[in-house]
């Protein structure tokens, strides 16, 4: 299990809707929203609960 790093929701890293790559790590959302809004402005998240794989 991976944490949303947008909202902090628990997320099952196979059946995530959403993942993107930043500075070499995975981030796993729970949403398509989640992963926009990371998309956006990935700073602002990555630093917070990495969501690693």
């Amino acid at each position: 299990m991976a944490k949303d790093p947008v909202c902090g929701m628990q997320v099952n890293e196979q059946q995530a809707p959403g993942r993107s790559e930043y500075q070499g790590q995975t981030y796993y959302f729970c949403s398509t929203n989640c992963k926009r809004q990371f998309d956006q402005n990935p700073q602002r998240y990555a630093g917070q609960q990495a969501a690693k794989r």
